[in-house]
């Protein structure tokens, strides 16, 4: 083979079509991944901010509860049932399964989301700051 003629030419033909698109699918994940890595690392930063406010009453150390229960572990958990914590009749009856979703909708309004809540916190109204709390303790080891 000359020096002239490389590289060779591929005919795309000759290239099985899940190739090809397996390619420009990875393509795409590089191309628009690395915009995204830097996002999740302001989100958490800022969620661990926001966790402060949080922090006073909530820990992330299972098993260890405070004025509120303690945060390890709750995503997947049902709600009013982290062990050791005296929940209030309102969230001891509660019928849900703390969700990233349930928890956005839970620290807009804590006490419209489940009516007859202890916890005394008004509620996040930032959306932006929801989103970036919720982040943060999805890096958390215990909230995957």
């Amino acid at each position: 083979m000359s020096i002239s003629s490389f590289p060779p030419t591929l005919k795309l033909s000759a290239v099985p079509f899940r190739v090809v698109f397996a390619l420009s699918c990875l393509s795409l994940l590089v191309a628009f991944g690395a915009g995204v890595a830097p996002a999740v690392a302001q989100d958490t930063a800022a969620g661990e901010k926001v966790f402060k406010r949080c922090a006073a009453c909530h820990s992330l150390e299972a098993g260890k509860n405070k004025v509120g229960p303690s945060l390890a572990g709750l995503f997947g958990r049902e709600a009013g049932r982290a062990e050791g914590f005296r929940y209030s009749k309102a969230m001891a009856a509660a019928d849900f399964v703390w969700t990233p979703q349930a928890l956005a909708a839970f620290v807009a309004v804590p006490k419209q989301f489940v009516p007859g809540t202890r916890m005394p916190f008004p509620g996040l109204k930032d959306v932006g700051q929801r989103d970036a709390l919720i982040a943060y303790l999805r890096t958390t080891a215990a909230n995957p």
